[in-house]
């Protein structure tokens, strides 16, 4: 079946991106045990993501890559934050490396890694950990099935190939 919007697509990849050396490592998987599972055309992919499979069907292959800009933005230094230390009075001090639960005043929650400690401080880095790199994703198609009423109510996929989104 071909994908279309408002039908549930699986699929299988593996997600490299350019070491410093130049060589490719993988980051992330989806295997046929655990494919992804989404809602085409729902917006919870990445929307160049979901263009390069807009001609694909059940059974076909895909190898292609997002820019940056495509994927989860570019490095910005910018998204680089001080936390007062006293945020963290009564916890353990973060160490570097850490990655913080934090939610900002709207309340969005997202992810900082703690990059350094310093007096009074803590430097978080807001980018997402892959913004900056070029995403290189390498796949099959694995299902295309029509989503049923009550999954595009709700916006995603569900049962046992739709209870995992992104």
């Amino acid at each position: 079946m071909k994908i279309e919007p408002q039908h549930v697509v699986s699929l299988t990849y593996d997600l490299y991106v350019n070491q410093e050396d130049g060589t490719e490592a993988l980051v992330e998987s989806a295997t046929l045990e655990q494919p992804l599972t989404f809602l085409y055309g729902a917006g919870q992919m990445l929307p160049k993501f979901e263009e390069n499979l807009s001609t694909l069907s059940t059974g076909d292959g895909f190898d292609f890559r997002l820019a940056a800009q495509d994927a989860y933005g570019e490095y910005s230094d910018e998204a680089v934050a001080s936390l007062p230390k006293d945020m963290f009075a009564g916890t353990d001090m973060p160490e570097v490396g850490a990655i913080l639960p934090l939610q900002d005043n709207q309340g969005n929650r997202f992810q900082g890694q703690v990059v350094s400690v310093a007096e009074d401080s803590v430097i978080v880095d807001l980018n997402h950990p892959m913004a900056g790199q070029e995403l290189h994703f390498k796949g099959n198609i694995v299902n295309v099935r029509p989503a049923n009423p009550e999954e595009l109510s709700h916006g995603h996929a569900h049962g046992p190939d739709g209870h995992h989104s992104h």
